[in-house]
């Protein structure tokens, strides 16, 4: 006969697993909209250098919040882990890529309900083909993957030691403690 769990441990597991989901998204958002919201203030720097307003701060938030998602998403996934039992940095490199080759779909995407949301059509709406906008979409790859260095860096750590580990190093008075010694 199978054993029953009481709904009270299973409430319990649903409830740590929905706290735990939360933190992981709540921790890439504010990763994300700080990366965003710094792109955006210096985008509206130089802009303005040209007289050109530039209210978009908005989409920091928008776009972290949607991007955090994808990222979610994507590890939900399992994207990114061929090489996870290979040396950290092929794990870290190859996380950053394929995130990177996502995060530019979904940029595309996004231009593209912007697009029709203001009443443009899907082809008027998508990126301009040519030079410029070669340079403009790997531009904003190589931005998205050196912006997923770190980030990737941080998570491949904390999944080989173990995140409680990974922020009780970051976190711990170190002044005094003996083990460090």
């Amino acid at each position: 006969m199978a054993e029953v769990t009481p709904p009270n441990t299973h409430q319990r597991h649903v409830r740590e697993r929905i706290a735990d989901e939360f933190k992981r998204f709540l921790a890439i958002f504010v990763y994300l909209w700080v990366v965003f919201a710094l792109l955006s203030i210096h985008k509206s720097i130089v802009l303005s250098e040209h007289h050109i307003n530039f209210p978009e701060h908005v989409f920091a938030i928008i776009n972290s919040l949607i991007f955090a998602k994808v990222l979610l998403l994507g590890e939900d996934f399992h994207l990114g882990t061929r090489f996870h039992d290979k040396r950290l940095i092929y794990s870290i490199l190859h996380k950053c890529l394929i995130f990177t080759i996502v995060l530019i779909c979904f940029h595309i995407v996004e231009s593209i309900l912007v697009g029709v949301w203001h009443g443009s059509t899907v082809a008027n709406s998508l990126p301009p083909r040519g030079d410029r906008s070669i340079k403009s979409i790997v531009s904003v790859g190589i931005l998205c993957f050196v912006i997923l260095v770190p980030f990737f860096t941080f998570r491949e750590i904390g999944r080989v030691i173990g995140r409680k580990e990974l922020w009780s190093l970051i976190l711990r008075n170190r002044r005094n403690d003996p083990t460090l010694s």
